[in-house]
């Protein structure tokens, strides 16, 4: 009995040993063992905030984003001199997705934890919102009404199309509940639409076959005569930067939304209208007003 002991032994030790190889040789195990997941950890801190930490932090987004919205417009300015892009296609595509990115990190974020009503009503509220920041801007510029000052073929095919993807987004509100894996056809049709309104831009531009009566008031779109001191590959990297950090803001922005919608009690339309729609057209309002008093 006792030489059978003494055999078995090794043969525990050799198991034990062999255990021990198999999880050192698992490292995402063994990284996980001593770092654990931050991301786990911070989702579960912000989903346990009190109302008052929400306020706060909802109130510190909203700075963040509209500070950086006051430096993305002289990048964005800077970047369509160097690149030959236009003003009219550097504020649409660049600008526009850059401070936008906020707006769509909420709503898709909202669409993919199931809070529909907040994901919409961000979206569309933001929409409003950005245009009733135009009267501002249009205070903001003294010398002559916005719409005078900035005559150009490209706003105008840019305002068609706002109104072509909003009559798009419409039809799929009543049409009959057709979906191609869980995603409905106006889907795909919104965003071909906005590509090709983007080249329509981009050829009024280029071949005009039209063109606004110029006056003294109307600002033409002309590059800067002398270059900035930071080069190009600069230019992109502070530009991705500053994007990253309105999109992460706008993430932490829908986690203490979804906490004040909940401890308040208010519905996610209304926190989706009233607060986020708001604040993440913050962006919209600062480079608007900083464009108009650079001049463009």
């Amino acid at each position: 009995m006792a030489q059978q002991n003494e055999t078995d032994n090794p043969s525990r030790e050799a198991y034990r040993l062999r255990l021990r190889c198999d999880e050192l040789l698992q490292p995402q195990r063994y990284v996980e063992t001593i770092f654990p997941n931050w991301g786990n950890l911070m989702l579960t801190s912000l989903n346990d905030i009190s109302l008052t930490v929400a306020f706060a932090l909802f109130s510190f987004c909203a700075v963040v984003i509209g500070i950086i919205g006051t430096r993305l417009a002289g990048i964005v300015d800077d970047l369509a001199d160097r690149t030959g892009l236009g003003e009219a296609i550097a504020g649409a595509v660049l600008l526009g997705m850059a401070t936008s990115l906020s707006g769509i990190v909420v709503s898709v974020t909202a669409a993919w934890t199931d809070k529909p009503e907040l994901a919409m009503s961000n979206a569309l509220g933001g929409i409003a919102v950005q245009t009733l920041f135009l009267t501002i801007a249009d205070m903001a510029h003294r010398r002559a009404n916005l719409e005078h000052a900035a005559a150009s073929l490209g706003n105008i095919i840019q305002a068609a199309l706002l109104l072509c993807l909003l009559s798009l987004l419409m039809v799929g509100r009543f049409a009959p509940e057709w979906t191609i894996w869980h995603v409905h056809p106006i889907t795909p049709l919104l965003f071909i639409a906005y590509l090709f309104g983007l080249r329509l831009v981009r050829s009024s531009q280029q071949h005009p076959m039209w063109s606004p009566a110029r006056t003294r008031e109307t600002r033409e779109d002309q590059p800067d005569e002398t270059p900035g001191k930071l080069t190009l590959m600069r230019l992109w990297l502070i530009f991705l930067g500053l994007a990253f950090t309105i999109g992460f803001t706008g993430w932490l922005l829908e986690r203490s939304a979804t906490v004040i919608a909940e401890e308040t009690g208010l519905s996610q339309a209304a926190v989706g209208v009233l607060m986020t729609s708001i604040a993440t057209s913050l962006p919209e309002l600062v480079t608007t007003v900083a464009a108009v008093r650079r001049g463009h």
